[in-house]
């Protein structure tokens, strides 16, 4: 039986491992955990869209729940390691009583203490093999602390990228209206770097999938709100060739979004048009 409980300890902190990995690390991202908790804050946050300043929390608060989950899990599991074999393979300070102090609370103690690499030394391991796995524990700590860090370094980036590509958009919008017709029409580079901007914000939801949890606002800032210009644009008729290939370029390009926002987190099945219009809705444009 202690056995069994160290390796169903060593299993859980396995699978939480592995849940790090496809989240920060794997390059489709298909963290499993960390995917169903942040998914079902947003579902919750945007229920009867009662309340914008809610699903702007959504992608915050469900990163400090992906990692305190991280946190809380990895410490129950290297205690279920630690448990069973208290206070035989430990030793204790003098001011403390190993009988009275080998219980799950203590273990979950040591356990903190460790992966917080406190190091405090009032109870540490004696026994060959736990000299080895604690320090292990620390190493998990330092790296899961690592991670994290890296973690936000790069999705607010990729948000920030995706804000400024809607305000790009609609400055088109807003120059094109105050001149009566497309500007993008007599300057095929607009188009291009468009293009460009929008597949950049295609490979960031592939990185960073998280991100598409994060509101960006009402106005100018929101691509939820902005990509509907920007298909328009796709669809220029002109006899310019250069202005035609860009145009041509850009609907690829948001094909490829649509396509990006459909596989990983709409699951409509439609085409593009249909597939903007509900990231549009998910977003709480009507």
């Amino acid at each position: 039986m202690e056995w069994l409980i160290t390796l169903v300890g060593a299993a859980m902190v396995l699978i939480i491992l592995r849940d790090v990995f496809h989240t920060l690390w794997h390059p489709t991202r298909h963290g499993g955990l960390s995917r169903v908790v942040i998914t079902l804050l947003w579902r919750l946050s945007t229920r009867g869209r009662k309340s914008s300043r809610t699903a702007g929390l959504a992608g915050p608060v469900g990163m400090v729940t992906v990692v305190a989950t991280w946190a809380c899990a990895m410490a129950v599991g290297w205690a279920l390691v630690y448990w069973p074999h208290m206070p035989e393979a430990f030793s204790f300070s003098g001011t403390l009583e190993p009988a009275e102090r080998s219980g799950p609370v203590d273990a979950l103690y040591l356990s903190l203490v460790t992966v917080a690499t406190l190091g405090l030394g009032d109870i540490a391991p004696s026994a060959d093999w736990l000299r080895i796995v604690a320090p292990l524990e620390a190493l998990v700590g330092f790296a899961l602390l690592t991670a994290t860090v890296s973690w936000i370094l790069g999705i607010y980036p990729a948000l920030a990228r995706r804000r400024a590509l809607a305000l790009r958009i609609s400055q088109l919008r807003r120059a094109d209206q105050a001149a009566g017709q497309p500007a993008a029409d007599a300057e095929a580079a607009v188009l291009g770097q468009l293009a460009a901007d929008i597949a950049r914000t295609c490979v960031d939801f592939l990185q960073y999938p998280e991100s598409y949890y994060f509101h960006d606002g009402p106005g100018d800032i929101s691509l939820a709100l902005t990509l509907g210009y920007a298909a328009d644009l796709a669809e220029l008729r002109t006899e310019h060739p250069g202005v035609r290939s860009a145009a041509a370029v850009l609907a690829t390009a948001l094909d490829d979004l649509g396509t990006v926002l459909d596989q990983r987190f709409l699951h409509t099945g439609a085409p593009r048009q249909q597939v903007l219009a509900a990231y549009a809705r998910d977003h709480g444009i009507p």
